[in-house]
C-alpha cells in the first residue's frame, strides 16, 4: 500500500519475485484492459482519465478471478488491492473462500511533494496521458480520504509494516526485505 507514485509498482516485483508468487495489480490490469480496448477497460479509462478510483464492484471482480488463478494458490502479492474499506471487506471473504491468509501489509510513506514530482516524471518518460498533474494530485486526495484509513484497519490487525519508501530503489527493497523477514511463518 501507499500513495499513488511511492514506488509500489517497482516494489511489489521485486518482492513478489523473492518469495515466488505473482505480484497482483489493479492498475496493470486496469491498462491491459484499456489497451486492448475491452468493455472493462473502457469502463476503467472513464474513471483513471478522471483521476477516479475504478468502482469497486469492478476491481473486485477482477481481483477474485485472478487470485483464482493457479499460479495464485501458494500465495500472491496485491498491488493497488484493496483501496476502500469496503475492499477491505472484500477482500477478507475471497482470502476466506480461497484459503488464503494475510502475512503483512506493507506501506511505503514517501513526502507529496516527491509523490507528485515521481508521477509527473513517469507520465513523461511512459507517456501515461492519465498522469497529469491535477489528476496526480487528485490521486492524491482520493488516497487520503478513502486509502488511508485502511491503514489503521491493518495497524489493529497487527499485519502493519511502514516503510520509508524514499531513496534508492535497492535501499528501499533491502527495507522491505528486512522487515519481513522477521514475519514468522505460520
Amino acid at each position: 500500500m501507499g500513495p499513488p507514485g511511492a514506488g509500489k509498482g517497482t516494489q511489489a516485483k521485486f518482492v513478489a519475485q523473492h518469495f515466488g508468487i505473482p505480484a497482483i495489480s489493479t492498475g496493470d490490469i486496469f491498462r491491459a484492459n484499456v489497451s486492448e480496448g475491452t468493455p472493462l477497460g473502457k469502463e476503467a479509462q472513464r474513471y483513471m482519465d478522471a483521476g477516479e478510483y475504478v468502482p469497486d464492484e469492478v476491481t473486485n471482480s477482477m481481483v477474485r478471478n485472478r487470485i483464482d488463478e493457479p499460479d495464485a494458490v501458494p500465495g500472491f502479492l496485491l498491488d493497488g488491492y484493496p483501496r476502500t474499506l469496503a475492499q477491505v471487506e472484500e477482500l477478507d471473504g475471497m482470502i476466506g473462500f480461497t484459503g488464503h491468509r494475510l502475512d503483512a501489509v506493507v506501506v511505503l510513506t514517501v513526502d507529496d511533494d516527491v509523490l507528485v514530482e515521481r508521477l509527473l516524471q513517469r507520465a513523461a518518460v511512459e507517456g501515461r496521458a492519465d498522469d497529469t498533474e491535477d489528476v496526480v494530485r487528485r490521486r492524491q486526495e482520493l488516497y487520503g480520504e478513502q486509502t488511508a484509513p485502511l491503514i489503521e484497519v491493518y495497524r489493529d490487525r497487527g499485519l502493519l509494516i511502514e516503510i520509508d519508501g524514499l531513496g534508492e530503489v535497492d535501499d528501499v527493497t533491502q527495507r522491505i526485505f528486512a522487515a519481513l523477514d522477521v514475519i514468522p511463518e505460520s
